[in-house]
C-alpha cells in the first residue's frame, strides 16, 4: 500500500469513496437476474425492480411498459449518483470525474454530426443522447448548417475541442468518415485520460492505467475486425490504434495485417490475460466476442474494489452500473418480444 496515500486521502475523498462503495451494494445479484429472466412481461420486470434501488424511477410508471423507459429511467439513477459524487468531489477527484463522461460526450457528438448530414430534427436527436455525455452547448451543435460551421462549433464549445482540433479536420466530417472519426476521438481520450492518471500516481495510477489498457486492447480488437473487407488500409487501421495498452506496438503491428477473425485470434492467443478471452469462444463465433470482453472487464472492475485510496472505485462503480442496464435493455427486450429462451446470450453476471 501507499503511505501518503494512506495519510491524506480521506482527508478530501474518504467520504465520497464511502458512498460509492456503498452504492455498489446496491447492484443487482445473481439471483436478481435470475428472477428478472423469469418474468413474463414488462410489467413483472418493474414489479421485480421496485424491490431494488430501481423502484423509486420506475414505481410511478404507467402500463403498458415500453423497454426505452426501463433503460431511461434506470439511467436516470446513474446519472444521479453521478451528479451527487460531482458535486461533492474536490480536486483532482472532479477532473478525473468529468473524465468518465468524455466517451458518451464522443458518441454524443458523433450522433449530432451523423444527424446533422442527413438532416434530422434537432430536438429527436438530443433525445437520442446519453445523459452523461451532455454539455451546456449540445444544441448549438445541432443548429449548424454545414460541416464547416459544425467543427467550428465543436473546437470552440465543446470539452472535446482539444481532441478534434488535434486529430480532424472540417474535410473528415462525411458519411464514410463518420467512424474513423469516432475511433480517433476516442484513441486522443483514452491516450489523454491514461497519461492524467499517470500524473496522479500511487494506486489510481497502477489500477487504471490496467483498466484503460484493458479497453485499449480490447477496441484494437473491435477495430480490427469490424475492418476486415473494408475499404481501411493497414495503415489508417494502425493510427486508430491508442499509443499504449499490452498489445502496443508489437501485437498492434500483428493486428494491423489480419486479414480475418482466426488471425486476430492468433495474434490475441499470444498474450496470457486474452487467452482466457478467446479460450470461451469456439471457431466462427466472433459474435460472442463482445460478451467475452465485458465478462473480463467485469471481473477487472470488481478486483478494483479490493484496494483502498483510489479514485478507480468510481471509474469503476459507473461501468459497473452501465453494464448493469446494458443486461436490463437485453432481458426487457427478450421478454418483450418473447424470445426469453435468448435471455441468457448477452447478460453478463456482475456478482
Amino acid at each position: 500500500m501507499y503511505g501518503w496515500e494512506m495519510l491524506s486521502f480521506n482527508i478530501h475523498d474518504g467520504f465520497l469513496e464511502a458512498i460509492v462503495r456503498g452504492n455498489r451494494s446496491g447492484l443487482l445479484t445473481a439471483a436478481d437476474y435470475n428472477n428478472l429472466c423469469q418474468c413474463e412481461n414488462l410489467d413483472d420486470v418493474k414489479m421485480h425492480l421496485t424491490a431494488t434501488e430501481y423502484g423509486p424511477y420506475l414505481q410511478n410508471e404507467p402500463s403498458p411498459l415500453h423497454t426505452t423507459t426501463i433503460v431511461e429511467k434506470c439511467t436516470l439513477k446513474l446519472v444521479d449518483e453521478y451528479k451527487h459524487m460531482m458535486c461533492q468531489a474536490t480536486e483532482p477527484l472532479c477532473t478525473f470525474l468529468q473524465y468518465i463522461t468524455y466517451g458518451h460526450m464522443i458518441d454524443n457528438v458523433v450522433l449530432i454530426v451523423t444527424g446533422t448530414l442527413h438532416e434530422r430534427d434537432v430536438n429527436e436527436l438530443l433525445e437520442k443522447c446519453h445523459p452523461l455525455g451532455m454539455f451546456d452547448s449540445i444544441a448549438s451543435l445541432a443548429v449548424a448548417q454545414n460541416m464547416h460551421e459544425l467543427y467550428r462549433l465543436v473546437l470552440v464549445d465543446t470539452p472535446l475541442a482539444p481532441y478534434f482540433s488535434e486529430c480532424i479536420t472540417s474535410e473528415d466530417l462525411d458519411d464514410m468518415n463518420i467512424e474513423i472519426m469516432r475511433n480517433t476521438l476516442y484513441k486522443a481520450y483514452l491516450e489523454d485520460f491514461y497519461k492524467f492518471c499517470e500524473k496522479l500516481g500511487g494506486a489510481t495510477a497502477e489500477i487504471m492505467c490496467d483498466l484503460l489498457s484493458f479497453e485499449a486492447d480490447r477496441r484494437a480488437v473491435s477495430i480490427t475486425i469490424n475492418s476486415i473487407g473494408t475499404e481501411l488500409t493497414r495503415d489508417d487501421r494502425r493510427k486508430l490504434y491508442s499509443n499504449f495498452g499490452l498489445l502496443y506496438p508489437y501485437g498492434h503491428e500483428e493486428l494491423a495485417v489480419c486479414e480475418d477473425v482466426d488471425q486476430v485470434r492468433g495474434v490475441m492467443e499470444k498474450y496470457p490475460p486474452y487467452q482466457s478471452i478467446f479460450a470461451k469462444i469456439s471457431y466462427g463465433e466472433s459474435q460472442m466476442l463482445d460478451k467475452a470482453f465485458y465478462e473480463e472487464e467485469v471481473r477487472r472492475l470488481c478486483l478494483s474494489f479490493e484496494q483502498q485510496f483510489h479514485y478507480a472505485v468510481f471509474f469503476a462503480y459507473i461501468r459497473l452500473r452501465e453494464q448493469e442496464i446494458r443486461n436490463l435493455m437485453w432481458i426487457s427486450e427478450c421478454v418483450a418480444q418473447n424470445q426469453k429462451n435468448r435471455v441468457h446470450d448477452s447478460v453478463v453476471f456482475i456478482f
